[in-house]
């Protein structure tokens, strides 16, 4: 395990740090641990039941908190919108109404398709409340996989902006027979036929509603994910899944009431959702949102002018804010950041190491899936930081490196740094109940009492766990299993670097052989000399067997609009192979 001998050394925490820490001593906490205590934190409804918009909105009002802030929206122009947790809950309360006004059944589909405007926030905590189904869409998918995501989850309500609308759905709307309400924000005349316009219709609903009572095991969510292969799949979730919310959100992400917290991930992915919405808003803290796409400028400015406490972002987007610093290394101004958090795919040591550097902390990086639903394995804020590894496993959360025979059973890895597949013990709240329509495919998921990721890892002694990859994303070289995770961390090293991906390519001799495409940071050329040195680096680094054997520059790598980069693509153009589903992939420059 060669991600162990890294340069990085342990960043560590000061006793003063483990102090403040919401989970001061991880050891004690895990053996304490209890699901039924968790739950016991939050309220129910009266009279039994369980619904996470009553969790994230009215439980708070209940207890004498809806004057405070929960939401600050700051709009493309940088206009500024704010709901207290009163106001908030009587928005969700109005499209609670709507929904039942338009004679919408408890468990019936709702999806939105919106970029992050309030709205968005309203529908789906009234969603929530009506007891129908939440399954957010991200804004910028374009006509197929919107139709598809729609069609394979039998959408019954579709809330999106005229704009959006008109580009993206009119033309073939019709042919989604389930589909029989939009609503459409924005609308700046009469709305097309068959739509209604949002606002107004708002605006005549009521603001009180009665949460419909909905059971902890009724759906919830729908999450579709950005699979790299095949069609996307549903993943069911139920009001439960609040429990494991609202716990790892004051675990994972250190959040305490009255927090201002940022989030940037799209409410269109499912962090965006249990992350930048539900978790959140049950632990009680002032959210803000940025409508603006990212910008380098702009978000110095939000981390400064609202004092963020709590910053949760994505290795893309760190990694282009050291792109940007390696031109301009000004000190950044963020008094009231306390932690700071990433996930979306494993983070380079480079990246957290550099957050000392740029903030004085360390990025802590976490892993979780659409299908667990919260967060399972972090570096928490007591902890000490191992650069590349994406911590322990949180309390409450049983993981462990296994392999499978070729009988189908498993067994687990003791040995420390042993590569295998990570696997969970299932058991936690929000893990999901289900792909829709495809239990055959959910059961395959499931051996000898283990939940199976699918991704690579590795555990060492302390029992912090290290990615490797996903389990088809390896490459087997001379009988060597190389990870590109720790190569690409590697090559992230050259200064010459901003972001590598790596992919296995046929060779008779070796079986497969390691390609690298990096994308260069300003100022740097492409060019034979520097192909060399970079060769030269890896080979040092790594040794011979696992460094690439080519490198090949690109202006941009292609990521899915979750941020993750797609090295299946890069590998199905190198070697001719049919391209596969591209709905997740951002536009892109070749």
């Amino acid at each position: 395990g060669a991600a162990v001998t890294t340069p990085w050394p342990t960043i560590r925490k000061t006793p003063g740090e483990r102090a403040q820490a919401n989970l001061k001593n991880y050891e004690a906490a895990t053996s304490r641990f209890r699901w039924e205590a968790a739950r016991a934190e939050l309220a129910g409804l009266p009279g039994g039941g369980l619904n996470i918009a009553h969790e994230a909105l009215d439980r708070h009002i209940q207890a004498g908190g809806g004057a405070r802030l929960a939401l600050r929206w700051i709009g493309r122009d940088d206009q500024v919108r704010e709901f207290t947790y009163a106001e908030l809950a009587a928005q969700a309360n109005r499209f609670a109404s709507l929904l039942s006004s338009l004679g919408v059944k408890k468990g019936e589909r709702v999806y939105s398709l919106l970029g992050r405007a309030p709205e968005l926030y309203f529908a789906a905590l009234g969603t929530l409340k009506a007891g129908a189904v939440f399954t957010p869409l991200f804004s910028a998918f374009g006509p197929e996989p919107i139709r598809a995501r729609m069609e394979i989850g039998e959408a019954n309500v579709l809330v999106t902006s005229e704009a959006l609308f008109r580009r993206k759905v009119e033309a073939w709307r019709g042919e989604v027979p389930s589909l029989r309400h939009v609503l459409l924000a924005g609308c700046a005349g009469d709305p097309p036929s068959g739509a209604l316009a949002l606002e107004p219709a708002l605006a005549g609903a009521s603001p009180t509603f009665e949460t419909e009572r909905t059971a902890p095991e009724d759906m919830a969510l729908l999450h579709f994910t950005s699979g790299t292969t095949g069609r996307p799949k549903g993943a069911i979730h139920v009001h439960e899944a609040v429990v494991a919310h609202h716990i790892t959100g004051r675990t994972a992400l250190d959040l305490r009431p009255g927090d201002t917290y940022w989030c940037t991930a799209d409410p269109g992915w499912v962090t965006g959702t249990s992350y930048g919405i539900i978790s959140p808003l049950t632990n009680g803290v002032t959210l803000v949102v940025d409508e603006a796409e990212f910008d380098t400028e702009r978000w110095r400015r939000i981390l400064r002018e609202q004092a963020i406490n709590v910053w949760y972002t994505a290795p893309t987007a760190v990694r282009m804010l050291m792109k940007a610093w390696s031109q301009d290394p000004r000190p950044y101004e963020a008094p009231a950041l306390r932690f700071m958090a990433s996930v979306g795919e494993p983070l380079n040591p480079e990246a957290v190491t550099w957050g000392v550097e740029a903030f004085g902390r360390p990025f802590h990086d976490n892993w979780w899936q659409t299908e667990t639903g919260g967060i399972m394995i972090a570096n928490l804020a007591s902890m000490d930081v191992k650069p590349g590894s994406m911590g322990r496993p949180l309390p409450g959360v049983e993981a462990g490196v296994v392999e499978r025979s070729p009988d189908g059973s498993v067994r687990e890895i003791d040995k420390p740094m042993a590569m295998g597949e990570l696997a969970l013990r299932p058991g936690w709240p929000s893990m999901m109940r289900g792909y829709l329509h495809e239990e055959a495919r959910y059961r395959k998921c499931f051996a000898d009492g283990w939940y199976l990721t699918g991704d690579l890892a590795m555990r060492d002694s302390e029992g912090y766990f290290w990615f490797v990859g996903r389990a088809d994303d390896v490459i087997k070289s001379s009988g060597h299993l190389i990870g590109p995770f720790e190569v690409e961390s590697v090559l992230m090293e050259h200064a010459a670097v901003a972001e590598a991906a790596v992919i296995g390519l046929p060779d008779p001799v070796a079986g497969e052989v390691v390609k690298a495409f990096v994308a260069l940071k300003a100022g740097f050329e492409a060019g034979e000399a520097l192909r060399r040195d970079l060769l030269g680096h890896a080979r040092k680094r790594l040794g011979a067997a696992i460094a690439p054997k080519d490198i090949a520059f690109r202006q941009n790598l292609p990521k899915t609009r979750s941020g993750k980069i797609m090295r299946r693509l890069l590998k199905a153009r190198e070697l001719g192979l049919p391209e596969g589903d591209l709905s997740t992939l951002e536009s892109e420059e070749r």
